[in-house]
């Protein structure tokens, strides 16, 4: 975990994983306090999960104006920065929502193949990004943060059963939003994908949580 000593070091090491959609992971820190070495454990076991996503350590003290930036009030504190955006933010010590919110926002678009038929190469990037976790939500927005009505519905729906899920924006990338429509065959967001299959969007969601058939669906 590379540790960051000025604004100035912060806009320089991030700058290339920004252009590149990467999750930025920010721990912010005291040396006096205690709850911060467990944060740093359940980090270093994340990074080496999730090779593609940075992970930054500051002393939030001594780098104050970084502090400020990101509104530091207690340590540890872990921002979850994205494409220029704060998107998550864990407080204290609380080991599965750190490692829950690091996993969901860690989810990014493979580039489009290049050569051979197009469309053939948007359904081989689809199908990757379906299959990054083994549940999947294309929602609008985030969980943190849904941009519609139905997204912020599956979401509580998803949220009470306790499963682990990524989640895609399908607002980030026209491509996925369009693309996806015609490989599942179904026209609507948001959808819910578990083992790289369709389980349906909210209506289906919602009557499988009425019925009982969510959670066993979702564990299946």
């Amino acid at each position: 975990m590379q540790e960051i000593k000025s604004i100035q070091d912060f806009t320089n090491t991030t700058q290339d994983s920004l252009n590149k959609g990467k999750l930025v992971v920010i721990n912010f820190l005291a040396e006096w306090a205690a709850e911060c070495g467990q944060v740093n454990d359940v980090l270093e076991e994340l990074s080496k999960q999730l090779p593609h996503v940075v992970f930054l350590k500051v002393e939030a003290e001594k780098v104050q104006d970084l502090s400020e930036k990101f509104r530091i009030e207690v340590v540890p504190t872990c921002v979850l920065y994205k494409n220029g955006a704060e998107v998550a933010r864990v407080e204290g010590a609380n080991a599965p929502e750190l490692s829950s919110k690091v996993k969901q926002h860690s989810i990014q678009a493979p580039p489009l193949p290049t050569g051979g038929d197009p469309k053939e190469a948007l359904n081989q990037r689809l199908k990757q990004i379906i299959n990054q976790a083994r549940i999947m939500l294309f929602m609008k927005g985030s969980p943190q943060e849904p941009r519609c009505g139905f997204s912020r519905q599956i979401v509580g729906l998803l949220n009470e059963t306790g499963v682990e899920y990524g989640s895609f924006d399908i607002l980030s990338d026209e491509e996925v939003r369009q693309g996806l429509k015609e490989l599942s065959n179904w026209p609507t967001y948001p959808q819910v994908y578990v083992k790289g299959e369709l389980i349906g969007g909210l209506d289906i969601v919602r009557e499988m949580k009425e019925s009982g058939e969510l959670e066993e669906s979702l564990n299946a």
